[in-house]
This record gives C-alpha cells, sequence and structure tokens, in this order.
C-alpha cells in the first residue's frame, strides 16, 4: 500500500522542508542543529499552493497529529539523513534573528528542486514554516510553489497512542516506526 504523505496538488519541494521541519525528515551535516520537539502529541496542519499563509480553507490544506518521544524525535530525524544524502546536493541550516533558516537543493526524478524555508516558534509549544520552492525544469507542470505549516503542542500523546502514531487526515492511524522496521532494506 503506498501512503501520500504529502497531497498532489501540495509543493513538492515544500513537502520536503515541512517534513524537516516537522521532525519527519532530518538533514545531515547541519553546522546548527535543528531543535528537538517537546515530547508528546503534535498537530501539524500544511497549507499548499496559493492558500498558503492565509485563512486556511479546505483545498490544499491537511493536517496530521503525531505522538513523539525524545528517542522517537531522534530516530526520525536520523533517518531522514539518507534520504537526505539521497536526494539533496545542498542542505544547510543558520539562525537568522531568532529564526532558523533552510535552504536546499534536492533533486526529483529530473527536476531540481530549490528550496527556501524559514522557521521560527519554539519548538515546546509551537513552530511555523514557511516555504518558496523552484523548479528547473518545471515539476508537474509548475515552476514555483509555496507552502505553510504550523504545528502545536496538544499536550500528552493519547492513551491508545504509543511514541510514532500518526493520524493522518482521513483518520488512519500509523506508526512511522514500525513502518521504518519494516519497510525497505537500503543495498
Amino acid at each position: 500500500m503506498k501512503i501520500r504523505l504529502c497531497a498532489v496538488e501540495a509543493d513538492i519541494g515544500a513537502c520536503i522542508a515541512a517534513f524537516l521541519a516537522a521532525g519527519l525528515v532530518a538533514a545531515p551535516a547541519f553546522a546548527l542543529d535543528f531543535p528537538s520537539r517537546k515530547p508528546g502529541l503534535w498537530e501539524i496542519r500544511t497549507q499548499a499552493g496559493e492558500a498558503a499563509g492565509k485563512a486556511a480553507g479546505p483545498g490544499g490544506a491537511h493536517t496530521v497529529q503525531q505522538c513523539i518521544d525524545a528517542a522517537t524525535d531522534k530516530a526520525l530525524r536520523d533517518m531522514g539523513q539518507g534520504m537526505g544524502k539521497d536526494m539533496c546536493s545542498k542542505q544547510a541550516l543558520s539562525s537568522d534573528g531568532g529564526k532558523l533558516v533552510m535552504d536546499s537543493v534536492c533533486k526529483i526524478g529530473n527536476t531540481v528542486a530549490t528550496s527556501h524555508a524559514v522557521i521560527s516558534g519554539d519548538f515546546q509549544t509551537a513552530y511555523r514554516m514557511e516555504s518558496k520552492s523552484t523548479y528547473s525544469p518545471p515539476l508537474m507542470g509548475r515552476a514555483e510553489g509555496t507552502s505553510a505549516m504550523e504545528a502545536r503542542w496538544l499536550g500528552p500523546c493519547k492513551a491508545d497512542q504509543k511514541p510514532g502514531d500518526m493520524v493522518m487526515p482521513n483518520g488512519m492511524k500509523m506508526n512511522v516506526l514500525d513502518m521504518m522496521k519494516n519497510g525497505p532494506r537500503r543495498p
């Protein structure tokens, strides 16, 4: 079964940046450490395209909930190291006036996605990321795209949740740690 974490209409480059900020993917060898999130239940809302940064409407937006602990957050960042090495020729993270700035150049098929993201927040109660990407040649007919992601800490994980559990927009629950253990092995 194939699971889509990014909507088809979403900005793919911004989606990569959103995963970085959400802790699903972490870039290797950042000179500056990416902050750890507070353990517990996080709600992560992503809005892509023209609606990014505006009041959320039904199109282009999706919300997931993710239960994490410190070990899960680290495991998810570690998992992303190989993915970043495979896809991205550049991944840079810097600090600018209390905000994190992430720049990346990643290859998606034959397309090079150049992304710039600005992340603000304390990673203890909330954080926000705004991203803009350009594609050369255009990806799925798009030369550029934008995305905004807002994450907020809801409190402790629910009684029926364990670290790694994600509740997808359609209500489906999956555990990303279990998927990592049972997923395809790299050669």
